[in-house]
């Protein structure tokens, strides 16, 4: 059998309407996977389920509100029948230089980048282990290697996310429930579009220091999720892999 084919499971991607999370979104679909994907616009929810095709689900949810996280993850069940991949995907940025950030700014930030990601991978953890498994796959970045001027809380809650990652994956390795984080380059979407609009030399700086010369595509992502979400990383567990064109293995 394919080791990375995921017909059968069913998986459920927070901030999957746009993205990073579309890519990703995609490729489960493509690999097999029944895909639910979680996101606070009901039109870009539906815009999004609809490209990934028949039986796709677009949850409307909030993943700072405890209570609306267990509801999608109830509402995925209910759809699926179970839960056997979760992508903690959804995240903000503020981009500031460290003295000017509020507290508010601060928080928001940290709850939803952080705490959030913790309280999805909570609510998933007791339908995988009734499912007898699972797979779980959080987004880190860049920034949890290097340190970001203009974006130094952002920095710190995906340095985070990578402990995170790793302390789940020692506590929930005996449930069968492997736990991994990918850490995503350069990448072009909305959000970095606005960047390289208001910092000016930016997209060409990442090209000459990104080893591949170009920025990454979300496409660029699914072949590392499926795998990741997949029987071909049974053993794999505890891993925050780089996926960013050779941007942090190379010094120029």
């Amino acid at each position: 059998m394919n080791p990375f084919a995921l017909k059968g499971k069913v998986a459920l991607v927070t901030g999957g309407n746009g993205g990073i999370g579309l890519g990703i979104a995609r490729g489960l679909a493509r690999a097999g996977a029944a895909v639910a994907i979680a996101g606070r616009n009901p039109a870009k929810n539906a815009a999004a389920a609809a490209a990934l095709g028949d039986g796709a689900l677009g949850l409307l949810a909030d993943v700072n509100d405890a209570a609306q996280v267990r509801r999608m993850v109830a509402d995925t069940v209910k759809a699926f029948g179970g839960l056997d991949i979760l992508v903690a995907n959804a995240g903000i940025n503020i981009r500031k230089p460290p003295q000017d950030y509020s507290g508010a700014e601060w928080r928001q930030i940290v709850d939803t980048n952080l705490t959030s990601v913790f309280e999805c991978c909570q609510a998933a953890y007791p339908e995988m282990k009734r499912r007898g498994g699972g797979k779980i796959v959080t987004i880190g970045s860049m920034t949890s290697i290097f340190g970001f001027d203009v974006g130094p809380v952002y920095a710190a809650t995906k340095g985070a996310v990578v402990q995170l990652t790793k302390s789940l994956a020692s506590a929930w390795a005996k449930d069968n429930i492997q736990v991994n984080s990918i850490l995503p380059g350069f990448i072009d979407t909305d959000l970095t579009q606005g960047a390289r609009r208001n910092i000016p030399g930016m997209s060409e700086r990442v090209v000459s220091r990104t080893p591949a010369r170009r920025w990454g595509e979300p496409a660029d992502l699914a072949g590392t999720a499926v795998f990741f979400c997949s029987r071909a990383s049974d053993f794999v567990t505890g891993t925050a892999l780089p996926v960013d064109g050779g941007f942090s293995s190379s010094m120029f």
